[in-house]
């Protein structure tokens, strides 16, 4: 069975209630709930409008401080709201990393909506890569698993292949010879989010409020944000989201191809890895599914 990476660390209320009460005593008194468990951080409600992002194993650990570096200065210069720290904690003698106490962003996540009802969100999510989609300083993170050029995954590519997880292995690495061999990217290191898909999409009745989970913020290839056309909408909806991106920023065509490359990338990964998480998994199939579409 292809599982979600294991928790280093239990990562429980009774956790992150010591840690409040050692280091935010005034929030320690606030309802605290756990309401996600993901590859990389455990997330609580505390109280009406605070959240808390916690580590649940030492890979994530860096992620977390990057958030912590650069979003805050990020946030201000995006169309919709992102979870710019408000507090940061520290490593304690019992819980080894940092972590962040960030905004509540009301709303549903963008997997709970069918294919069609996603076309909504392509002004904002448009509009939000290409706000994004600035060079970024030369301190930006590196990340080697995005922005980086397609062919620097091939091994990861195959390895999930050979696994058996994948549907359509012959046609998918047929596929993935061609769009892994299409030249890397040549332009300026531009900023990422690095996971774009419908679970860090945030959406407030039909508009997107807001994109979580920055812990791939990276320079390098905007193809990589790009593979959203893919994992997140249907045919039609990317139709609309490439116009939408192309009416704010040049894209070359080649571009958007290696955009479906990285949705290849990506959907490979969570058919592999995402056996215990249900709506990961529906991520994974559904890209692929748009990947091996023709378009």
């Amino acid at each position: 069975m292809a599982l979600m990476p294991a928790a280093e660390i239990d990562v429980t209320n009774d956790l992150v209630q010591r840690l409040l009460a050692d280091q935010f005593p005034d929030l320690a008194r606030l309802p605290l709930v756990r309401v996600a468990n993901g590859w990389d951080n455990v997330t609580f409600k505390l109280g009406g409008e605070l959240a808390i992002r916690l580590p649940r194993r030492e890979a994530a650990a860096d992620l977390l401080l990057n958030e912590q570096q650069w979003l805050p200065s990020l946030a201000p210069e995006l169309p919709v709201a992102v979870p710019a720290p408000v507090r940061c904690g520290k490593p304690s003698s019992y819980y080894p990393w940092s972590w962040s106490v960030v905004p509540w962003l009301e709303g549903r996540a963008a997997w709970r909506l069918r294919a069609e009802e996603r076309r909504s969100l392509t002004p904002g999510l448009a509009a939000f890569v290409a706000a994004l989609h600035v060079p970024a300083p030369s301190g930006a993170p590196l990340n080697p698993v995005r922005g980086v050029p397609l062919s620097a995954r091939n091994a990861a590519v195959l390895q999930r292949l050979d696994s058996g997880a994948v549907p359509q292995t012959e046609r998918v690495a047929a596929l993935w010879r061609q769009l892994s061999g299409l030249p890397a990217w040549d332009g300026p290191a531009l900023w990422l989010h690095g996971d774009l898909h419908p679970g860090n999409l945030v959406v407030d009745g039909t508009r997107l409020a807001a994109v979580i989970d920055f812990g791939d913020i990276t320079a390098g290839d905007p193809a990589t944000d790009l593979a959203a056309a893919w994992l997140v909408f249907d045919a039609a909806g990317r139709r609309e989201f490439i116009a939408a991106v192309e009416s704010r920023t040049a894209v070359a065509p080649e571009t958007w191809q290696r955009g479906r490359g990285w949705a290849l990338v990506m959907a490979t990964a969570l058919l592999t890895s995402s056996d215990d998480n249900r709506l990961l998994r529906g991520v994974g199939e559904r890209a692929l599914a748009e990947v091996l579409s023709g378009s």
